[in-house]
């Protein structure tokens, strides 16, 4: 147990859920910031945020990031925003297009893996490109690991100056044909981790129904958790998620079960050193 606050990221969209999967699903630009705002007020206070067009296709169009961004911090004041650099979104360098906007921080996935139906190609000439933008436009990449091998290669980019020498994280668990949520894989990030960075902030995402239970993991062990409807759109097997707002508010529980407070914007701030 520890009393570190929690911070608590909310995905609000993703690329592949839709709203015939669950009408909550926020797609359209106005439709994410409503949503986000009631994940914000429910206690999360980093938005992962990816974009759609209007028939729900995934892009990385910059115009619709900056829209996205300029909602957020008028409704959403000190919320952390990350945009996702992530592969359904786009081709080669399109991925960070939205990078010149300078959003807080920005996910950056070191290494490819295998997804349910496709490889996430995550060839290292582009992944030094977008991590070499983010540091030209002062943005917190946010590691995601699907793969140990990613945790070794994010520190031979650190230690080759290619990312901050004290990254943010995160673990991703229960992708099909990835990682899967494994207690004692999750406890060796965790110790992986620490051996190689020291004492730095880190998360964890379980896709599906692994989500609470990731979280539940991550607040017993000092991290901090993600939710939100990109990653599962249920509350149980029979019951879709109303709001991404509901799996903050579950999330908060959870870290309530663990004694651990959920940090407030500026608490997030100052453990990612964006204050």
């Amino acid at each position: 147990m520890t009393d570190t606050p929690a911070i608590i990221c909310v995905a609000i969209t993703g690329s592949l859920p839709t709203k015939v999967d669950n009408p909550a699903v926020p797609i359209d630009i106005s439709e994410q910031i409503e949503s986000t705002h009631a994940a914000f007020e429910a206690g999360a206070t980093i938005c992962h945020a990816h974009v759609r067009t209007a028939d729900g296709t995934p892009t990385a169009d910059p115009d619709r990031f900056a829209r996205l961004q300029e909602g957020l911090r008028e409704h959403c004041p000190g919320m952390i925003v990350q945009f996702s650099t992530g592969g359904r979104s786009g081709a080669g360098k399109n991925r960070g297009g939205m990078l010149p906007l300078r959003p807080d921080m920005a996910s950056l996935s070191v290494g490819s893996n295998n997804f349910p139906n496709r490889v996430y190609e995550n060839p290292p000439e582009l992944v030094d490109w977008l991590a070499e933008e983010m540091m030209t436009y002062s943005v917190l990449p946010e590691i995601e690991v699907f793969d140990l091998s990613h945790i070794l290669q994010a520190k031979a980019m650190a230690e080759a100056g290619k990312i901050p020498a004290r990254p943010y994280i995160q673990f991703v668990m229960g992708v099909k044909n990835a990682m899967p949520a494994d207690r004692e894989v999750f406890d060796f990030y965790i110790k992986t981790v620490k051996r190689l960075f020291g004492d730095i902030p880190w998360c964890a995402a379980g896709i599906g129904r692994h989500q609470a239970e990731l979280n539940a993991w991550c607040a017993a062990a000092g991290g901090h958790l993600r939710t939100g409807l990109e990653d599962n759109i249920r509350l149980d097997k029979q019951t879709l998620a109303p709001s991404n707002a509901a799996l903050v508010t579950r999330a908060a529980e959870i870290c309530a079960e663990a004694g651990r407070p959920v940090a407030t914007a500026q608490q997030a701030r100052e453990i990612l050193g964006l204050a």
